[in-house]
């Protein structure tokens, strides 16, 4: 049963998800018992150390408060959102994958790859994830302090939805922790050690995976062990 579940997480589940899949199941068994089972059979959940590289901060960025700081976690979808991008190389060249995600559900929601980190590949993206979902005013938009966010276009578009912008403070990545804990595990569970050779396979690879197996069937610990997609259903 550990192998079976294993096998449909593409690998990447450790015991925790593991023992949290057999408990839905209606297995009773505890997280040791299968922890010492998976180490006798050799079955390894995937995930590796990922460095990320961060602009510089300005002060032309500090306008915008944290937002995010003391407030209470929202308890239904579309009430805020959080964005970023990072960087993927693909042979010698990097190219950039912006997402957006909704924080009650760490639903990915959003998700455009560009050659450039520009305002215009986040901008694309915020059109484009505000005609899915159709969010109402005062929603939050929290980022990080990267002028593609702080850019007067972003921020006229955001007014323009009523949609109410936020930024990390200065120095504190973890600000924007739910974004930086998916781009670790994309790239730990997914894209690290996964072939791709064009910027095609590259954009299907992480359509699959957001699409097939993070939204719909990943369990999140954050959520009780459930997947985004049932966790907005509930």
């Amino acid at each position: 049963m550990i192998k079976a579940v294993h096998q449909r997480s593409h690998g990447t589940y450790g015991s925790p998800r593991i023992t949290h899949a057999l408990n839905q199941a209606g297995i009773c068994c505890g997280e040791n018992r299968v922890a010492r089972l998976m180490r006798a059979h050799g079955i390894v959940g995937k995930m590796q150390h990922i460095y990320r590289r961060h602009q510089g901060t300005h002060r032309f960025f500090q306008r915008i408060r944290n937002l995010r700081l003391n407030h209470p976690e929202p308890t239904a979808p579309n009430r805020v959102w959080a964005g970023d991008v990072t960087y993927l190389k693909l042979h010698k060249r990097f190219y950039y994958l912006a997402v957006v995600l909704d924080v009650y559900s760490r639903k990915v929601i959003g998700w455009l790859i560009g050659p450039q980190r520009t305002v215009d590949l986040t901008l694309s993206l915020l059109a484009r994830t505000i005609k899915q979902r159709q969010p109402a005013a005062g929603l939050i938009f929290h980022s990080d302090r990267g002028i593609e966010y702080a850019s007067y276009r972003y921020e006229a578009m955001l007014k323009t939805y009523g949609i109410r912008p936020s930024m990390n403070r200065p120095g504190h990545c973890v600000d924007n922790a739910h974004v930086e804990s998916f781009f670790h595990t994309i790239k730990g569970e997914w894209l690290k050690g996964n072939p791709y050779s064009t910027v095609t396979e590259l954009k299907e690879t992480i359509r699959y995976y957001i699409q097939q197996f993070y939204n719909p069937a990943r369990l999140h610990s954050g959520i009780g062990y459930y997947s985004p997609d049932e966790y907005e259903k509930m």
